[in-house]
């Protein structure tokens, strides 16, 4: 059996529900979003109105403009969401596939609602609860077979657009095809990434979660440290996100924290480390006195109202006082900072002999062993575990990841040393001569199962793709220092860039070229993407300024034409080149994406020309290429005037503007309409083979060069003049002017008239003039040097 789901309705227009609604539009999935009639009218307000009556929900789609980040990824989304009341409305569940509850954590406001449910939602609709902890047995109170068959819990996290998790209990008539269902739908069209809880409070990722944030905050009183060097720890040194401990309850919001810990004291009665969750005192208090966090502008750190909001103050958990921060530094979170790989990390700050690592390792093994002991209680296997820590806390390793980077065996006779108890099934896998949790075999990832006392295969998507996978099965065809090519299999190569932040250089370049020998010799078509954090950062500019300085302009238009070049080759090859950008693809790495036949990006991608933050224009063609996606279908045509076109790329490129999804990309010209788009980072480099396989099976033939009919002097003249008053009125300075002057000529297409079409060809050299010519700028030098040594632009 095959379930569509194309309509579902959202219950609860709050923070999560509105989330999860802007979630499935951004999907392509129709919403519908109901909450409950305003139990108050304003006066002179309507109450029969349909505009009072939905006040909840409509603000709801108010709010969603203004969030940050945005929930969103695009303002078209908000016609894919309708708004309603639970008074006039929950007849229109009947339209509905998949039903989903996201009122108050209240076991008898949720029992209310799910008997009208029930009278309204079609046979066969699904209905599930994003409840973080309350109990299906009692949600499905008074409740038919056929509703609970139909049922399960699926829960999200915050916010939902950016955060991978959703994890999916079943309750004990659940049918497992709803199951199924629900699985396939959140991983390939809501590009989630799934793992099964059990009908235990908080789930897995919460539990665990908030047991290792409460039990650090609790001992780290004891070991006298502050609340900046507990997060300086549990950082990125850590392999955890920067926000660590204090920041994340700080954006989550201490009186949901709180709720969170607090319904694990109430409810685990059997749990041994239950006092754990016992709110302490100094938190109590902040959230009587509405010290919420972000919520409330402050919370554990606050901005410096004094200091204009640049400085961050910290709260002194003794006095409950803000206080300037201090300056943190340890020897074993030095050690650690220049180590890239995350095992080698974590492992470096556990074996330090200073405070912060003995903190750290005390800590995190004692997390190790109360994970150990939840299995099977709110999970079956390690891998759920792991997933729901990865996915839902952002941390870069699992609890039993971790375990593997310090050594198991190692971390359970430290665990002995400290008086923790690891769960009995550890020592076990170790009697059995089985030394980690996970393995490779035949190429596949493996874990211990612990009920089968074996090694079973890590379950994951088909569709999944990594380079990893390819290394493992010694896939190499060729390789330099920054990139390599990769065989794909069924004809089709992966041309891998892995240059500290994929950054283009003149391996890369090389490389590009020699893809496209191999390709054009011996396979049918080439993808170009990478398994790191972000497709591509842009040029080494680094090694721009250094040749800036030296006067080295040769080897700075060879390479940038060598660039410009490969691009250009990429595009007019004889087979099909498919890019596959995600995360960061920005200046060189929008180019490089922008050079292919095809794109299938990654929904979370943000791509711009940002060159202007440097003091330059694109060099590598993207002046040229976005020109071409935005005006090429029209660009000969003497019907249409160029000047609007010219004007969408010069603003693109002039406010180095920046994508902050690939929809919005879409707008933005940087990805036309055939372009796809997968929901699934997992899925991206499959989703690519897939297209470019498609595209030679097609017949694939290289498109014709684009010719424009371009304004010349003209078009050059009316930008100018709206520079000159921008210049007067202060909004640019004078050397913002100098780099827009150069980037209208080359999109006016330099000495040309509107009778004349001109080449690809004239625009690139034009482009390659301008870029050399603000190389050799010294304020441009100044803005290139800003950027290296403070990561932010310069305006000078």
């Amino acid at each position: 059996m095959t379930m569509r789901i194309r309509k579902v309705a959202v219950l609860g227009a709050g923070v999560m529900g509105s989330g999860i609604a802007a979630h499935l539009a951004n999907s392509g999935v129709r919403a519908l979003l109901l909450d409950i009639v305003p139990p108050k009218a304003a006066p002179g307000e309507d109450t029969a109105s349909k505009a009072f009556k939905n006040k909840f929900a409509q603000g709801a789609l108010a709010n969603m403009r203004k969030q940050k980040p945005s929930p969103i990824v695009s303002e078209q989304v908000f016609t894919a969401i309708e708004v309603g009341n639970f008074e006039d409305d929950l007849g229109r569940l009947a339209e509905c596939d998949w039903v989903i509850e996201v009122v108050k954590e209240d076991m008898a406001v949720k029992q209310a609602l799910f008997a009208k449910v029930e009278q309204h939602a079609r046979k066969g609709t699904i209905i599930s609860s994003n409840t973080s902890g309350l109990s299906i047995k009692g949600m499905l109170e008074g409740r038919g077979a056929e509703f609970r068959k139909n049922f399960l819990v699926t829960h999200f996290f915050n916010p939902v657009r950016y955060m991978k998790l959703l994890e999916l209990v079943a309750g004990p008539e659940t049918d497992p095809e709803v199951v199924k269902t629900v699985h396939r739908f959140g991983e390939e069209v809501l590009g989630k990434g799934i793992v099964y809880g059990k009908d235990t409070t908080n789930f897995i990722a919460n539990r665990v979660g908030t047991y290792g944030m409460m039990r650090t905050i609790s001992e780290m009183q004891k070991a006298e440290l502050t609340i900046e060097e507990v997060d300086k720890i549990f950082g990125p040194a850590m392999g955890r996100p920067k926000s660590a401990v204090f920041r994340t309850a700080d954006i989550v919001g201490l009186d949901t924290f709180s709720h969170v810990a607090k319904n694990c004291y109430d409810t685990l009665t059997q749990d041994e480390e239950r006092e754990v969750f016992a709110i302490p005192e100094f938190l109590q208090k902040m959230v009587a006195k509405g010290v919420l966090g972000d919520k409330s502008g402050g919370g554990f750190y606050k901005k410096d109202k004094s200091a204009g909001g640049k400085d961050i103050l910290a709260l002194d958990l003794k006095t409950l006082e803000y206080r300037p921060q201090n300056k943190v530094r340890y020897e074993s979170l030095g050690a650690a900072k220049d180590v890239e790989d995350v095992r080698e990390r974590v492992a470096t700050v556990m074996n330090g002999q200073d405070k912060a690592a003995k903190f750290a390792e005390g800590i995190t093994l004692d997390v190790l062993a109360y994970a150990s002991r939840r299995i099977p209680e709110i999970a079956d296997d390690v891998v759920n575990i792991d997933r729901g820590m990865r996915w839902g806390f952002a941390w870069d390793l699992g609890p039993f990841e971790t375990w593997d980077a310090y050594g198991v065996k190692k971390g359970l006779e430290r665990m002995k040393e400290l008086g923790l108890k690891a769960a009995p099934w550890v020592e076990e896998m170790l009697a059995k001569g089985r030394t980690s949790f996970y393995g490779v075999e035949n190429g596949k990832d493996t874990y211990w199962d612990i009920p089968s006392k074996s090694v079973k295969v890590v379950s994951e998507n088909a569709r999944t793709a990594r380079v990893e996978y390819l290394k493992r099965g010694n896939k190499k065809i060729t390789g330099n220092d920054s990139a390599t090519l990769w065989d794909m299999g069924d004809g089709a190569t992966l041309l891998e860039f892995h240059s500290k932040m994929n950054s283009i250089d003149d391996n890369i370049i090389a490389m590009m070229n020699t893809a496209l020998d191999e390709t054009e010799k011996n396979f049918r078509g080439l993808v170009i993407g990478n398994d790191g954090a972000n497709f591509s950062a842009g040029a080494n500019i680094m090694a721009l300024l250094w040749g800036a300085k030296n006067g080295e302009f040769d080897t700075i238009r060879n390479m940038a034409s060598g660039f410009q070049a490969a691009n250009q080759r990429m595009r007019y090859s004889p087979v099909p080149v498919v890019t596959a950008p995600f995360n960061l693809t920005l200046g060189g790495g929008a180019e490089s994406a922008m050079g292919g036949n095809a794109i299938q990006a990654s929904a979370e991608l943000y791509m711009g020309l940002v060159e202007v933050g440097v003091g330059l224009i694109p060099g590598g063609g993207g002046t040229m290429q976005l020109l071409r996606n935005v005006y090429g279908p029209y660009s000969a045509d003497k019907d249409f005037d160029a000047f609007p076109f010219i004007k969408k790329v010069f603003l693109s490129i002039g406010t180095a503007k920046v994508a902050t999804s690939a929809e919005e990309a879409r707008e933005l010209g940087f990805l036309n309409a055939n372009d796809g788009i997968s929901a699934n980072r997992d899925f991206l480099l499959s989703d690519a083979k897939q297209r470019v396989i498609g595209m030679a099976n097609a017949g694939f033939r290289a498109p014709r060069p684009t010719r424009f009919r371009l304004p010349g002097a003209s078009g050059y003249a009316t930008i100018d003049m709206m520079l000159y008053d921008m210049e007067l009125n202060g909004q640019v300075s004078a050397h913002d002017r100098k780099i827009a002057q150069k980037l209208a000529r080359v999109l006016s297409g330099g000495d040309t008239s509107p009778s004349v079409l001109v080449t690809e060809e004239r625009l690139l050299e034009l482009e390659l003039e301008a870029f050399l010519s603000l190389c050799g700028e010294e304020k441009t030098q100044d803005r290139l040097m800003h950027m290296l040594e403070k990561g932010k632009p310069l305006r000078n």
